[in-house]
Order: C-alpha cells, then structure tokens, then sequence
C-alpha cells in the first residue's frame, strides 16, 4: 500500500491516478498535506495509519524555490523556503520516528540538492535549506540507528520533466539549457525515473548498511571554474 501527499489536490489526484495506471497497484491512497503546519502533518500519519496499518518507507519530497538575490530578499521569502523545505522535512521526520521507533524499523530518504554544496545566484535560501536537509539526515540517522531505522538524502542534479525549470529553460533560454548539458558528462539532464531508482534502493534491505548519507545523482556535472558560469548553473 502507498501514501501520497501534496499540497494540490488536482495535482494530487493526477498522481494516485498515474501510480494506479502504470502499477496496477489499487491501494493508492492520497491526502492532503501543508507540510508548513504541524496539524496537516499529524493529520497525514493519522490517515497513512489508518488505511496502511504501519509506515515502513517515508519519502521527504516537499520543497519551495524562488530565485532572489540577498540584497533583494525579505525575510518572508526567505523564510517561506526554509519552512517548507527544511522545516517541513523536520515535522516529517519527527513524526515518522514517533511511529517507527516503537516498531524498532523503518526507513526515510530525504530529498536534498547538489545545491547544498554548490553556489548559485539567487538561490541562496533554497542552497540554504537543502544544506539543512542533508546535517538534518546525518544527525537523525545517528538518533534513529539505535532503533533499527535507517535515514539516508538523494541530491540530485539537473532533473528534466514537463512544466519542470528545465523543460521551460529549454525554450526560454535555449544558450543557457545548451551550456549546461556541455557541463554533465553524460550529455543530457536527468530523468525523474533516475532519482526515484536511488530513492528506491535507499529504501531497501539492498541499502541495509548505509545510513545518514546523501548520494549525489548529477550525471558526474563537472563545476564550472568561473563565476560567471557558476551564476548560471
């Protein structure tokens, strides 16, 4: 059985339809969830308990980007993207640990960002909050291990899909799309399928001995040396 959440509920109810459809799983089942109120997340784990009797695999996927130089900034926007992409991930993980700690199992995969390592030009919050994530899963993971739960991040690269920055950059600003696939190796941007296998493995017994990790999923993107180049990334 599966659980999935968003904050949109057209959104939502497209991707329990497409999970449906390409699984053939029927027990799918979508909720609602503003991972920014700590109610709504309470409210989620209630719902994911009723309908699944226990949580093995939480998957830590809100985020909230915005592109802001610091001088620019105000501090609602700055912390609107902390809120929900690092203290969302928080109120998550707090309450997948109250249930999975007495179970003495489970597993959660975070979602952070090679932008958690890497500079870029007005993204400063985001870079910021995704840095978060990554200490936040390394000090729960040493929490949880006694508990026989295993807490690991993905950071992924640049990740094409439809309506995505990507797919938009691709036409917008066609020089820009262009130098930054001559930056990754592999010629090419990622696939949303590419995250997801790691997620997957992540939340499996195959990852049985790995914990308070972040993987990066970039395509081997080499940095540019300039920071001019570096602003565009």
């Amino acid at each position: 059985a599966l659980v999935v959440s968003d904050i949109h509920e057209r959104r939502l109810a497209e991707a329990v339809a497409a999970i449906r459809r390409d699984t053939g799983l029927e027990a799918v089942h979508g909720q609602l969830c503003d991972v920014s109120t700590a109610d709504n997340v309470q409210a989620l784990f209630a719902f994911a308990q009723r309908e699944m009797g226990h949580i093995d695999v939480l998957v830590n996927n809100a985020g909230l980007g915005t592109s802001k130089r610091i001088v620019e900034m105000e501090d609602e926007e700055w912390a609107k993207v902390l809120d929900i992409t690092l203290t969302g991930t928080f109120r998550m993980t707090r309450a997948a640990l109250k249930i999975m700690q007495p179970r003495g199992r489970g597993v959660i995969v975070n979602n952070a960002s090679v932008l958690g390592w890497r500079a870029q030009v007005e993204q400063a919050h985001y870079a910021a909050a995704k840095a978060g994530v990554m200490a936040l899963t390394r000090c729960a993971a040493i929490e949880a291990a006694p508990h026989g739960i295993r807490i690991n991040a993905i950071a992924p690269g640049n990740i094409l899909f439809p309506g995505g920055v990507w797919d938009q950059r691709r036409t917008s600003d066609p020089a820009l799309y262009n130098g930054t696939l001559k930056s990754i190796p592999w010629g090419r941007m990622g696939k949303p399928e590419e995250i997801a296998n790691v997620a997957a493995f992540l939340a499996s017994d195959l990852a049985s001995w790995v914990t308070g990790q972040t993987i990066i999923v970039d395509g081997g993107q080499i940095l540019p040396e300039s920071s001019d180049a570096l602003s565009q990334m």
